[in-house]
């Protein structure tokens, strides 16, 4: 038998669930003065420490096909389901529109199996990667776009850009309240961190930071911002805009807010620079940020718009000046655009997971409207809250709200389709129920099923977080994920989904585990 191996910054509590280890097998501890080896299975800590596998099968939680009776998780998962079938039409023509969008931009570009021919050393002339830059600028509604495997996350590509566009003196001026947790060490405002050491924070830079609260409702507080005198200062360069709602209970903000928010600033300041943070936004609306005038947007390639195919990698996309900058960051000025060499099988996948990002952008969509409705119903607060859309064989009941209802989209009509998060927060009250939820998660992943997630510290984040996500890729949430961090009012966030049946999957474990907290 391969021993476990657990590596934590955080104690670990040896009183592990026995259904986490092989059946009949009691777990032993060995303690040695840095490691704790776990035998006989193994446990996980947020800070996504190698696994070591196990010869014993795993003892992942085995879905019952046959357990329907009214009152089961598996019945309510499915009759949610129905319910929600005119949402889900919807979301299939959200995901007929961006197909279209990627499909044309890639023969626009006469894409061929040339262009996944890949790059060696400095990999100048990569005809793939000039190709893919051209692809993503236009899917952004940009000028130009540099995606590259070399941005190791979504935070890599924002702080890159940041660094571009800011020089000592100038102001980052936040329009969405406090950043995603993992830029507050790049920009330097987490209190007791290694920033403290001078690690190279925009702080460090003499770049300052200020931001604009939300309202109480969570909304951008519009009054302020169409103040010139409150919202900007002489010296502001630069306004983040984050669009997801990351760790907070806010809505995600939609391409609709983000215009509205670059006609006002603008309106005050033609020159400041407008960065939005895309991150889980890509392919869940129409139009993308670039397309109503944000000067440069940032993101993942192992969230949205890799399809949960890409093994890694980012992207910048704006005006042309702005993204040579972040470029010059992420690799060194002088070195250009033509330069970053890719393996052609790392291309191909770029390639073919961009094409693939709107239909399981959609398939997240759905399981996120999936988890809203089943959890709604088990008496939880959910965000975004439930949108219903009227099926046209719905009888027209007295009791029907129907300024609550929306009337389906005629087909293929992109001013009609409803607004959907990409990420589903879940308000379930208690460390316990929230760590129920996540362990239900991991033993429905395809990876890692038989692996105990348990809270930890985890690099950019300032609170123990909670991760379930038994993907394929490291850290590729768009494949199916919920986490959060340990604290109150204890949310967990979901995300991700190649399909919208494995939330069904999850949701009937999931829903079984919290009955029992």
């Amino acid at each position: 038998m391969k021993h476990g191996l657990l590596r934590s910054s955080t104690s670990i509590n040896p009183n592990i669930p026995n259904y986490c280890f092989p059946k009949h097998s009691k777990p032993q501890f060995h303690y040695s003065k840095h490691r704790l080896h776990l035998v006989c299975g193994e446990g996980r800590s947020s800070n996504r420490t190698r696994w070591t596998n196990s010869n014993n099968g795993n003892t992942a939680l085995l879905l019952n096909d046959k357990d329907a009776s009214s009152s089961s998780p598996q019945a309510l998962v499915w009759e949610a389901a129905q319910r929600l079938t005119p949402n889900f039409h919807a979301i299939d023509q959200l995901i007929y529109h961006n197909q279209g969008k990627v499909q044309r931009a890639m023969q626009q570009f006469k894409i061929g199996p040339h262009h996944f021919s890949g790059s060696t050393g400095y990999g100048h002339g990569d005809l793939g990667r000039a190709a893919l830059d051209d692809i993503v600028a236009d899917i952004m509604g940009a000028e130009a776009a540099a995606v590259r495997i070399q941005f190791v996350s979504g935070t890599h590509a924002i702080a890159s850009a940041l660094f571009g566009c800011l020089r000592p003196g100038d102001e980052l001026l936040a329009i969405a309240g406090k950043p995603y947790d993992t830029l507050e060490e790049v920009i330097g405002i987490r209190q007791g961190s290694s920033n403290d050491n001078d690690i190279g924070s925009l702080a460090d830079f003499g770049i300052n930071y200020r931001q604009l609260d939300l309202d109480s409702d969570g909304n951008i507080e519009w009054d302020v911002l169409s103040s010139k005198s409150k919202a900007l200062q002489p010296n502001t360069k630069v306004a983040l805009i984050q669009r997801s709602c990351g760790y907070a209970l806010r809505p995600t903000l939609t391409i609709a807010d983000i215009q509205k928010a670059v006609s006002i600033l603008k309106s005050h300041n033609p020159n400041i620079i407008i960065a939005v943070d895309n991150c889980y936004g890509e392919f869940t609306e129409t139009l993308e940020p670039c397309n109503v005038g944000a000067d440069i947007c940032m993101g993942s390639f192992i969230k949205n718009p890799g399809g949960t195919i890409v093994t890694g990698g980012g992207y910048v996309a704006g005006r042309a000046d702005l993204v040579r900058r972040a470029v010059a960051r992420l690799t060194a000025p002088g070195v250009g655009m033509d330069a970053g060499c890719v393996p052609g099988e790392t291309m191909r996948l770029m390639f073919q997971g961009l094409f693939l990002a709107p239909q399981m952008v959609g398939e997240a969509l759905k399981g996120g409207r999936l988890v809203a409705e089943v959890l709604s119903a088990e008496g939880m607060s959910v965000y975004p809250p439930l949108q219903k859309i009227r099926d046209d064989d719905d009888d027209d009941d007295e009791d029907d709200d129907a300024d609550s209802s929306i009337t389906p989209p005629s087909p293929f009509s992109p001013s009609s389709f409803p607004l959907y998060s990409f990420i589903t927060a879940i308000e379930l009250g208690s460390a316990d129920k929230m760590i129920a939820f996540c362990e239900a998660v991991q033993r429905c992943s395809p990876i890692g099923s038989y692996v105990l997630p348990v809270p930890g510290v985890t690099p950019g984040y300032s609170d123990e977080v909670i991760f379930a996500d038994g993907t394929f890729i490291d850290g590729s949430t768009a494949e199916l994920s919920a986490d959060g961090p340990i604290r109150p009012p204890y949310v967990v966030y979901c995300q991700g989904g190649t399909h919208w049946t494995h939330w069904a999957r999850v949701l009937e474990g999931a829903v079984g585990a919290m009955r029992k907290t």
